[in-house]
Parts: C-alpha cells; structure tokens; sequence
C-alpha cells in the first residue's frame, strides 16, 4: 500500500509576534527558524510518519535542494521523482505567527512549483500505478492536477483533492476527483453557498456531491468537520487540545484522511482519524516538525474512544 503526492514543496521563514501588524506598521518579532514546508510536502511527511510508503513529486530548486532532499529522507519520504529545477528557486512562504491566538498569516512565491510539467508527471507515472491514493493541492497549476486527476481516474486510483488555496476549477475535475476536503472559504467559493455552520457545510457539500465527487469532507477550524454522502450527512466535533500552532492543520487532517483509506478504513471512520491528526498538529508549532506519528495517533485516539460523530 502506498500514496502519491503530487503537490508543492516550499521553504517555510517563520516569524512570531504577540499580535498582527496594522497596514503600515512595523512590528519586533521574534523566535525566527526556517523550517521545511508546501503544502504538498507537509502531507507527504504526514502520511510517511503516519507509517505510509508515500512518493513526494513535484519540484524544488537547487537554492534548498540538499536541505529538503535530507529532510524528506529523514522521515521516509521517497523523492524518486522530486525534480531539481535549476532555473526557478524553491517556492517560499512567509509565516506570522500571533503567539496569543495561535493564528497565522502567510505569503507565499511558488517558485519552482509552478514549473512542473506534464513529462514530469509521466516520468512518475510508476509512484502513480503503485499508489492506492493520490492526493493533491492547488498550490501547483491547475493544469497539472487535471493531469494527474484524469491518469489516476482511468488507473482506478482513489483521488482525494484538498482544493487550497481556495481557487476556481474547471466543472470536469470533479468527475476525477473522489474526496475533496475544503475548508469553509473554499466550499463557499466552489459551491456559492456561504459556509457558516452545519446546516450550511451540509448544503455546500452536498453541491459538491452534484458536481461529481464521491464525498465531501468539508473542514470547519475548531467547530471539526462535516462529511457528505450521497445519502448521509456526519458532523465530526473537534477534539479539545490547547492550541500553540494551526499552521499545517490542514495538511495533518489530509495526510491522516488518506493513510486511513489507504489501510483499508472506511470514509467515516478515516475522517475521525483526519481531525484527530489535525488536533495533535495544532498542538506543536511547525507545518511538519508538528505533524503527529502514528504512535501518538494510536495513543490519542485510544485516549479519545469515547469520541462520538453525529448523523445529522
């Protein structure tokens, strides 16, 4: 068993402060690190510590190449086909994090990202054939991820799509795509309806269900997670943890959606181990320094086996 990503890999320069800046305002900040990061690759790292054989493809440049090469080896990464690209730098993000609410506000330059290509993708096509799961992001071209989606479709292949940042897509995708996991702001633009609460994350996800998809899994921040059937509609409340950091949140909850199905779970019972993953993520700062491994999964949701969904 094993899982694609095929997404961004990024560079991450964090900053903390005690408050956002206003408009024109310089703030001191402090505790600066530069940690690994692109939405891609923080859920690669996810379902790698999560225990999963997991291929990371995409692109980087060679300003970073040996630091993201020995970080994604550290961690059971396959790069096989991570390509060094040597005229584009490695996508950047900018990261404020506000110390009191464990907020964040980030920037981000693709970079080398958004040259990957199509003979990239066919250069992979062995991870893809091998995979139970692909799993992609909107921080690489669109094109690329109608690529991917159409290969892995007609090769049986379970596509799950985590549509951040939230973007525009083409009608046709949605026939490609079995899972997809937005967050309020996404459902709302994909979907027109303006996700407030349940009833409203019912209603966009259930679009979602109209335009093709198999399941909706759409993310609420701290109020958990709903999923969306054709015939069903669960409401998954977050688990009470301390927050120190909810960057990569949504990476942990994807990495642990697809290492569930990928051991063979069902969809209900992959998207508790989604916001579980998401609720250790947010207690550790960092995008993938803070990701949980599968041992504190296994213990947290021994710890959490009381944890009750409700059929709305």
């Amino acid at each position: 068993m094993s899982i694609t990503v095929v997404g961004s890999v990024h560079v991450d320069f964090y900053i903390k402060v005690d408050r956002f800046p206003l408009v024109g305002e310089t703030l001191l900040g402090r505790g600066f690190q530069i940690s690994p990061g692109g939405k891609g690759a923080n859920q690669a790292v996810g379902c790698s510590k999560l225990g999963e054989e997991t291929y990371i493809v995409g692109r980087i440049g060679k300003d970073f190449s040996e630091y993201l090469l020995a970080n994604f080896r550290n961690v059971g990464v396959k790069t096989d086909f991570l390509k060094i690209d040597l005229e584009h730098n490695t996508g950047v993000a900018f990261i404020i994090l506000n110390t009191s609410t464990g907020e964040n506000m980030i920037i981000i330059d693709p970079g080398a990202d958004y040259w990957i290509t199509r003979k990239d993708v066919d250069d992979a096509l062995k991870a893809i054939v091998e995979s139970d799961i692909i799993l992609l992001q909107l921080e690489i071209p669109l094109e690329i991820n109608m690529y991917v989606s159409e290969i892995a479709f007609l090769k049986g292949k379970t596509v799950i799509l985590n549509p951040a940042p939230a973007s525009k897509l083409p009608e046709e995708i949605f026939k490609y795509v079995k899972i997809i996991t937005p967050n309020r702001v996404e459902a709302s633009q994909l979907t027109g309806v303006e996700v407030r609460d349940l009833n409203t994350a019912v209603k966009a996800g259930k679009k979602l269900i109209e335009k093709g998809v198999e399941y909706s899994v759409i993310t609420l921040g701290s109020q958990g997670a709903v999923l969306v059937t054709s015939d069903k509609y669960i409401y998954y409340p977050s688990f009470k943890v301390d927050v120190v950091d909810t960057t990569g949140a949504g990476d942990a909850f994807n990495a642990g959606l697809a290492v569930a199905l990928s051991q063979g779970h069902t969809i209900e019972e992959a998207v508790k181990w989604a916001n579980a993953c998401a609720a250790l993520k947010i207690t550790k700062i960092g995008a993938q320094s803070g990701l949980p491994d599968k041992y504190e999964l296994e213990e947290f949701l021994r710890k959490n086996q009381n944890y009750q969904m409700k059929i709305l």
